[in-house]
């Protein structure tokens, strides 16, 4: 009791959950998570929690748009440029290939956006091949000229003649 009146209890968290955020990222997400194992749920910073949320799934979307724009970038050098092919060429788009592949895996609901993510990671993958090789973006097709199965498994075999 302080002044004759009973003290009110003031949602400290709210405001101190803001300035983590704002101040501190690293330690938002620790005292988050501590909030959530301890079962204390009034307490979370719940705005914030939920466009961090989203934006773990946006970044989720774009690594696969990502990884399919340098491996449709290798694969048009690759196909358009036959006489360039490399040992390098060759590892990337097997690299690329099993990079996606397991991001497909360990996010098996990104597996409906793959035709979208193919889309994007084309136009991706034309300005790789427009930055790396002395192609022109117009000598090459508007849209991806591979089917998924040539994306992900077509064979790729490089020797050195």
């Amino acid at each position: 009791m302080e002044n004759g009146r009973i003290g009110h209890i003031i949602p400290v968290m709210p405001m101190q959950a803001t300035t983590f955020y704002d101040q501190d990222f690293y330690a938002w997400t620790q005292r988050q998570v501590e909030l959530l194992r301890s079962g204390q749920l009034r307490e979370l910073d719940i705005g914030n929690l939920i466009e961090e949320l989203e934006s773990l799934g946006r970044q989720e979307r774009q690594e696969l748009c990502n990884r399919l724009g340098v491996l449709l970038g290798h694969l048009l050098k690759w196909r358009y440029q036959p006489q360039a092919r490399s040992k390098s060429w060759a590892a990337t788009i097997r690299e690329q290939r099993e990079r996606i592949q397991e991001h497909l895996a360990e996010n098996p609901s990104l597996k409906p956006y793959l035709p979208e993510a193919i889309l994007k990671g084309y136009r991706y993958g034309l300005n790789l091949v427009d930055r790396e090789t002395p192609l022109s973006i117009k000598q090459l097709p508007p849209s991806c000229p591979f089917s998924e199965a040539e994306i992900f498994a077509e064979p790729v075999e490089w020797s050195s003649r």
